[in-house]
């Protein structure tokens, strides 16, 4: 009986995770392209039409984001017309993110996305409800801290 190879490629999950990730990403792409939108745009516009506004700071904890990752995003988004950005009143230091009309509109022809993207994965829903389930007690894993 052999020992399996701890450092074998095929048993490390930081490797199947970043293989899923660029595989499934990738399958957006083409689905996205007549929105006008990237991949990080959509989550940014996902995380807008469950609540807008949003202040970047709210924004950046919804999508586990940077500011400076954040904030190109949200420039760009902008130029596109689906999202304002403003200086809170009450705290000039705050940046509220806004949909336009036009940002609200979008939602409409995103509503066709998942199914897309479950056509093109091709498994059953509940057992991609079951990964996105395991994938987020996975994240809440490492963001736990580890005890000294």
């Amino acid at each position: 009986m052999t020992v399996a190879d701890p450092l074998a490629l095929d048993r490390q999950v930081c490797f199947a995770l970043a293989a899923a990730s660029r595989t499934v990403i990738g399958l957006y792409r083409p689905v996205l392209e007549p929105l006008g939108l990237t991949h990080p745009q959509y989550l940014v516009m996902l995380a807008l039409w469950e609540r807008s506004p949003r202040t970047v700071r709210d924004l950046g904890e919804a999508l586990s984001l940077e500011p400076a990752t954040l904030s190109p995003l949200l420039k760009r988004l902008e130029a596109s017309g689906y999202v304002t950005r403003t200086r809170k009143a009450d705290d000039e230091r705050a940046l509220d993110v806004q949909l336009t009309p036009a940002g609200q509109d979008l939602r409409t022809r995103a509503l066709e996305v998942p199914a897309q993207i479950v056509a093109r994965l091709g498994m059953p829903v509940t057992q991609l409800e079951s990964i996105r389930d395991s994938l987020t007690e996975l994240l809440a894993a490492a963001n736990t801290p580890v005890a000294a």
